[in-house]
């Protein structure tokens, strides 16, 4: 489940690569203000998150532990909200067949008056398209479905809720189109080797001097 919050209204050698502008999941920059999201590589950025979701959902929900850390955390994507180096918000994607689910929206309580819920939702559907989903799925409590609604979500089939560890909790799917330039057999090979999440700039492979032994 998801835990959301009210936005702030007031506030080879030769190959090359063009200059891409960066995508809403990679606005982080480790050089500069430290704000903005990046998609979790190491076990740094991790702890961030688990940081976040036990305060959160652990410490103000009282959610068990075995309910929030439930053993998919290791087959799943992971995008970091940080603000001036501090971890502020988190978002969990999983990948199956032919849609992703997004699960594990975290805010912590003193950043919840500004639109980070809703920047990491937009980011995660970004990284979809770019890895070529058309279909997203997840659950909500009804009274959060109204947040869903605003990027494209709607309640599957007839709506019935069923119960999750004791809530009552709808299922809901969304239709994307994937992007022009999304992560594609047939596509370039390179995409497939860069870091997850960073498809829009040269990867290790690239730079290294490993390209020129290839």
């Amino acid at each position: 489940m998801s835990t959301v919050y009210q936005e702030n209204l007031h506030s080879d050698p030769c190959h090359t690569v063009p200059p891409v502008a960066a995508p809403r999941f990679d606005t982080f920059d480790p050089q500069g203000e430290r704000t903005g999201i990046a998609v979790v590589h190491g076990l740094d950025d991790f702890l961030k998150i688990a940081a976040i979701r036990s305060a959160v959902f652990l410490g103000e929900q009282t959610f068990p532990f075995s309910e929030q850390f439930d053993g998919n955390d290791f087959a799943a994507t992971h995008l970091l909200y940080s603000v001036r180096g501090e971890p502020a918000g988190c978002m969990r994607i999983r990948f199956f067949g032919d849609f992703a689910k997004m699960e594990r929206l975290a805010v912590r309580k003193e950043y919840r008056r500004s639109t980070i819920a809703f920047d990491l939702v937009r980011a995660s559907v970004d990284l979809c398209r770019a890895k070529g989903y058309r279909k997203l799925y997840g659950h909500a409590k009804e009274e959060l479905l109204p947040f869903w609604k605003r990027f494209g979500f709607r309640m599957k089939d007839n709506g019935a809720p069923f119960d999750l560890a004791g809530y009552a909790v709808l299922e809901m799917i969304d239709e994307i189109e994937p992007a022009e330039d999304a992560v594609a057999i047939g596509g370039d090979p390179y995409l497939t080797v860069r870091a997850e999440g960073q498809w829009h700039k040269p990867g290790v492979f690239e730079t290294s001097n490993g390209m020129a032994r290839a």
